[in-house]
């Protein structure tokens, strides 16, 4: 039997080896420094558990192949980029618009590859079943192609008439391609309509596929997060809704129906969403550029209205912080009102500082927040940084209605953002997400009516009344902050 004193030194120079190497991993990739103390603190509390979980979620792992994938898409992504955007769509009249959007164009393009095109135009559209009932519609006028991805795919209700207008467009000849998130969308991979779906045509694909073998050369949570509907390359549909039915989706969480917006656009910037799909799709699968553009028919996109709209696509690779930066500069962009809306809302200090700035400059800031969401860590966590924001006059305003799902932001009812994005660290850093940048009043003002509605039928936070929750509410709260990085 082994000595107890050789066991108590061998557990320790383990403990020392693992909690120092996971030290030494997290100095040298130089995280921001929130996130190191949280994952020193988390490897140093619990070694055992808190090694594992870093390992798994720790950094943003790819894999090789991926990257390598991405990488040589980027040649792809110019050929198409020069195929189907016309040079004089990129050619916008910045005189038009607030001083600092020319600047985002050049940072969103410097970041994602990606100019602004002038010429669309598009109708926004807030009832789920309209939504739905749209983009079956347009899938039933398709003539060539349907290209479609999304996080979730829920059956039942009305999401299942867009099943059913897929498997009728295949069966008379359209080319339509189905990307779906592997993990978000895991209970609908279960039921029988990806295999309906295979047996009418429809080539149906999982992003982002996750498993244990998979789990030691990648992270199995960088999940495909955008929502992205592109027919005959002529329409497009983007924004915040996943492919469900609310009324038939997650009843049992207690928060309430979803409440989403979506984007139904035509014109210039089809280009850039089919290209975000497409690069998507080609990811996961060995089909090539030309096969694909050739079966989706797609041309030079014709201009169609006059919104300029800049698509942002970012992701753990390829994109770098695109979707920090742009937001930053969104919010820096401000002189008179700033509104956003987001579900979850877990910022980094960054973006608290940008807020409160601001603010002190005398923008109207208001924060437009669901009173209750799907998960009780990122609800905690949340709530921490309230205190801090009503102190400087933020207005902080918590939605009845519903989970509100809507990710958007308008500056001064001129510049908007408006697509796939939270306002925390996993869609900021890890998730494949896409925004819409559109510079103009015509979208903004739009916009901020529907971001109005949100917060008449939401209750505005009392600072005094907010600072006097108990000692134990912000305890948890202020916990769960230090773990607001890695959540």
């Amino acid at each position: 039997m082994l000595n107890p004193i050789y066991l108590t030194v061998a557990a320790t120079l383990l403990h020392i080896t693992v909690v120092g190497t996971i030290f030494f991993r997290v100095v040298m990739r130089k995280p921001s420094v929130g996130v190191s103390l949280a994952w020193m603190i988390l490897v140093g509390t619990i070694p055992a558990v808190g090694a594992v979980f870093y390992l798994l979620v720790g950094e943003r792992r790819v894999g090789q192949r991926r990257v390598r994938r991405i990488e040589e898409m980027r040649m792809d992504y110019a050929r198409l980029a020069e195929a189907v955007i016309d040079k004089g769509l990129t050619q916008v009249d910045w005189t038009q618009h607030p001083a600092g959007a020319q600047g985002m164009d050049r940072l969103g393009t410097s970041l994602a590859g990606l100019p602004t095109v002038a010429g669309s135009t598009g109708k926004l559209l807030t009832d789920s079943d309209a939504i739905l009932q749209g983009i079956a519609q347009d899938i039933e006028a398709a003539k060539h192609s349907v290209l479609m991805e999304f996080y979730i795919w829920n059956a039942g209700g009305l999401a299942d008439d867009v099943v059913e207008a897929l498997i009728r467009a295949a069966e008379r000849g359209v080319s339509c391609r189905v990307l779906v998130d592997a993990i978000g969308a895991r209970p609908w991979w279960r039921t029988d309509q990806p295999e309906r779906l295979r047996t009418s045509g429809v080539k149906v694909q999982a992003a982002c596929p996750a498993g244990i073998f998979r789990a030691l050369f990648s992270r199995n949570d960088l999940r495909l997060h955008r929502k992205v509907v592109v027919v005959d390359g002529e329409v497009a549909w983007t924004g915040s809704m996943n492919l469900v039915d609310p009324k038939f989706f997650k009843q049992d969480s207690d928060v309430g129906q979803w409440v989403d917006a979506m984007l139904r656009v035509e014109g210039s910037v089809i280009a850039p969403l089919a290209m975000t799909m497409i690069s998507d799709w080609m990811l996961e699968t060995d089909e090539t550029l030309e096969e694909i553009v050739e079966c989706a028919n797609l041309r030079t996109v014709q201009s169609k209205g006059n919104q300029d709209i800049q698509v942002v696509p970012s992701g753990p690779v390829g994109t770098a912080d695109a979707a920090l930066q742009m937001l930053l500069a969104l919010i820096n962009a401000a002189q008179d009102e700033l509104v956003l809306t987001t579900p979850y809302f877990v910022p980094d200090e960054s973006i608290v500082r940008a807020l409160r700035g601001a603010a002190g400059r005398g923008v109207a800031v208001h924060l437009v927040l669901p009173e209750r969401v799907d998960s009780v860590l990122t609800r905690y966590a949340s709530r921490s940084y309230y205190q801090e924001l009503l102190e400087v006059g933020i207005y902080i305003h918590l939605f009845r209605g519903g989970l509100l799902h809507t990710k958007s932001v308008t500056a001064d009812r001129a510049i908007s953002m408006f697509g796939t994005v939270n306002i925390d660290m996993r869609s900021l850093w890890l998730n494949y997400e896409v925004s819409l940048y559109v510079y103009g009043e015509t979208f903004g003002q739009h916009l901020r009516y529907v971001q109005e509605g949100y917060i008449a039928d939401s209750d505005l936070v009392d600072l005094d009344e907010w600072g006097s929750r108990s000692l134990l509410q912000k305890m948890i709260e202020n916990t769960l902050r230090l773990m607001s990085p890695v959540l």
